[in-house]
């Protein structure tokens, strides 16, 4: 599973870590901890990539919007940006995704979606990044909602079998 040159990662359990930047725990009953990473674990195994370690940070609109502009000179407010932190190619992946709790539930109120499928849409959308998914053109957008929807139900059957 993993390239001769990174053998101690073999023995390093995968992790996938939560926290909150200036929000509230976005997680409440059926969401849990546990059965996004479970998912992620889903998600990462059907898409045949490895992962080390998975950080979610939960934040506000302005926090995100000021990594956006710092780090990828983007003037605009988004729902999630994923840094792909993996040392180098082959390498299990290591991330931080930070994710916009604000737009979050305002996606959720536009689309009319419970908030807790698109927080979890948005999760898969930046997993799906780390496995290669790209959004930038109208072809590349499709493939990856696809994607986003075979994981959704897999969340649902996760959630409805709890």
């Amino acid at each position: 599973m993993y390239p001769h040159c990174y053998p101690f990662a073999q023995m390093v359990k995968p992790r996938i870590l939560f926290a909150s930047h200036e929000v509230s725990n976005p997680f409440r009953p059926p969401l849990t901890r546990n059965r996004i990473r479970q998912a992620l674990s889903y998600l990462f195994d059907q898409e045949q990539k490895s992962f080390l370690k998975l950080l979610y940070v939960f934040c506000r609109d302005d926090f995100l919007w000021e990594l956006n502009q710092q780090y990828l000179q983007h003037d605009t407010y988004t729902d999630i940006l994923t840094f792909d932190l993996t040392p180098f190619a082959g390498a299990p992946v290591e991330a931080e995704i930070y994710i916009s709790v604000e737009r979050v539930h305002e996606n959720a109120h536009r689309f009319g979606v419970p908030f807790e499928d698109e927080l979890v849409r948005v999760i898969f959308h930046g997993a799906l990044h780390l496995c290669g998914y790209d959004d930038h053109r109208e072809a590349d957008q499709k493939r990856m909602r696809a994607r986003e929807d075979v994981y959704l139900d897999f969340w649902h059957k996760l959630k409805d079998a709890s």
